[in-house]
């Protein structure tokens, strides 16, 4: 089947699994947080929780720098190898985990080889797709993760529930090793190096920051959304609304598929609406929904703000990267994707980290109260500052 496709078609299919793998490892630990909880085995406090994530998304903010500026010595189609070889290897040695520190050991390892998709993959998608074409193939690249997620959280859930915390990690150590090696059989005929005298530089590296500032309000928003719900809405719903894990698993994989379904039609709806609203649609919704996910005390009324949270969310990420794979020079678009990937990195570990405290003192609604607060600004400072959403992509009709 894979031979009657074109070669960026295969590309796409590449990346579309390694981001679905990715993705799924990267919640498939956090889901199996809340049972550790309430046995009280390794984790012991929310605070806990948030230890681990953060460092655990610090090392991917280090390693994804470090990935994004030595990328142009490999072909992307080994790293796509060793990244889901790596993933595979250190789910299964999670479960020999017996104390916090060990735990963080090896969720440190399993995190440093889930670093190398977000710089590279999209970098990669973006350089086959150029134009007007981007919008479909970010949008389908991006479902794609969701749909690693989806599945995650409800085989994950159910799993956990009925055979213990150790089994999701191993049920997807072989998962991921058997379809990652089928996202490196797509990709074995592609040469990823199609400018390998290009050198990132600092002044690259600055000059790439520059042009992405003004995206770093929103990126920080996605990426402190993500890991605040990854992180702590399995925990709100199994500890304050009493849901069991293999529910629990069920309402996140709703609130993921929600996104699956908005980002496949994601380049419908910007030709529709234009980038700018739905990123203003978007930031508002999701605000609007983290607010009543906060306050709301019955479940009926969390779980609609939990989907409805997540349908406007899943606007914002590939508008975004839409908007910098149109203004940034492709020889430059590894840098880019890693900066902004990096910056969504970096605030959810702040984020995750005072959520912990937070949940610890006030309960587990107040990391979404937080998340909510932070939304109210950063729809403030675009919807004040629509001008900003110029520059090389307002030739694009998605704009």
């Amino acid at each position: 089947m894979l031979s009657l496709l074109t070669m960026k078609n295969r590309v796409l299919v590449s990346a579309a699994l390694f981001h679905s793998l990715n993705d799924a490892a990267s919640v498939v630990v956090p889901m199996v947080f809340p049972l550790l909880y309430s046995q009280q085995f390794i984790i012991k406090k929310y605070s806990h929780i948030g230890l681990l994530s953060n460092l655990g998304l610090l090392a991917t903010f280090f390693f994804q720098l470090l990935i994004a500026h030595y990328a142009h010595r490999f072909e992307y189609k080994h790293m796509v190898l060793f990244s889901i070889s790596g993933i595979s290897l250190s789910l299964f040695l999670i479960t020999f985990s017996g104390s916090l520190i060990s735990m963080l050991i090896f969720y440190l390892v399993m995190r440093t080889f889930a670093s190398f998709y977000h710089p590279v993959g999209i970098a990669v998608v973006s350089r086959a797709y150029p134009g007007h074409k981007i919008d479909l193939a970010m949008g389908i690249q991006s479902a794609a993760g969701n749909l690693g997620v989806f599945l995650a959280f409800i085989i994950a859930g159910y799993l956990a529930q009925n055979f213990g915390w150790k089994a999701p990690l191993n049920a997807f150590a072989v998962t991921v090793f058997l379809f990652g090696a089928l996202s490196f059989l797509s990709a074995r005929k592609n040469s990823s190096q199609a400018d390998p005298l290009f050198k990132p530089s600092f002044s690259a590296w600055r000059e790439t920051f520059l042009k992405l500032k003004k995206f770093i309000p929103g990126f920080s928003f996605g990426g402190a959304c993500w890991g605040g719900t990854v992180y702590y809405a399995p925990s709100l719903l199994n500890h304050k609304f009493m849901l069991p894990l293999g529910n629990t698993g069920v309402y996140m994989a709703l609130w993921i598929g929600i996104g699956i379904v908005i980002t496949y039609i994601y380049g419908h709806l910007s030709r529709l609406a234009g980038r700018k609203n739905i990123i203003l649609i978007g930031l508002a919704g999701s605000t609007l929904f983290l607010f009543l996910l906060g306050v709301f005390s019955f479940k009926e009324g969390a779980f609609l703000s939990l989907f409805f949270f997540g349908a406007f969310l899943f606007l914002i990420y590939p508008a975004f990267q839409s908007f910098v794979g149109n203004e940034i020079e492709e020889k430059h678009q590894t840098l880019a994707f890693s900066i902004v990937a990096n910056i969504q990195m970096f605030i959810g570990s702040v984020i995750v980290l005072v959520a912990g405290f937070l949940s610890d003192k006030f309960g587990i609604s107040s990391p979404f109260l937080v998340l909510a607060l932070m939304g109210t600004f950063v729809f403030s400072y675009y919807f004040s500052n629509r001008s900003l959403f110029s520059g090389k992509s307002s030739n694009n009709p998605s704009c």
